[in-house]
């Protein structure tokens, strides 16, 4: 018991470093970019313009980087809440955090804008991040009652 607690709580902590560092990257104004940026609503848009029109790396930090951002909450979830263990669940509160992330940059934060595709990337890493180690990890340390 004081183990699964001990585990509960270094979950906590590490979503809350996690939360600090996600508003850091994506609720800071970026007011040298105000005129490039714009709303996409059409799943991969975006990410059809980075491979299309930027270097590699600019493409691979962007991406990648939005797909590093869902990791950590498809670890950290199972073991902070049981009942969101299963990778359809971890998935759509994903999905409903980042909807709420996006919006807000979209609407209140100068240089931001709202883009579905960075929403489906920060899912995709956090089923990655499930099905790597998160699943493992919510199994550990919240097991099924025999």
């Amino acid at each position: 018991m004081l183990l699964r607690t001990l585990a509960v709580l270094a979950a906590f902590a590490g979503m809350v470093l996690f939360a600090a560092v996600l508003s850091r990257l994506t609720l800071e104004p970026a007011t040298a970019a105000e005129s490039l940026t714009h709303t996409n609503l059409r799943p991969g848009d975006s990410v059809r313009a980075y491979l299309e029109h930027s270097d590699r790396g600019q493409a691979l930090r962007q991406l990648g980087g939005n797909i590093a951002l869902g990791v950590p909450f498809g670890i950290l979830l199972p073991v902070m809440f049981p009942p969101v263990r299963g990778a359809l669940r971890v998935t759509l509160c994903v999905v409903f955090v980042m909807l709420a992330v996006e919006l807000v940059q979209g609407t209140l934060v100068t240089g931001r804008a709202f883009d579905i595709d960075d929403v489906l990337l920060n899912a995709i890493g956090a089923l990655a991040g499930h099905l790597l180690l998160g699943r493992r990890l919510g199994r550990t340390v919240h097991p099924k009652p025999a």
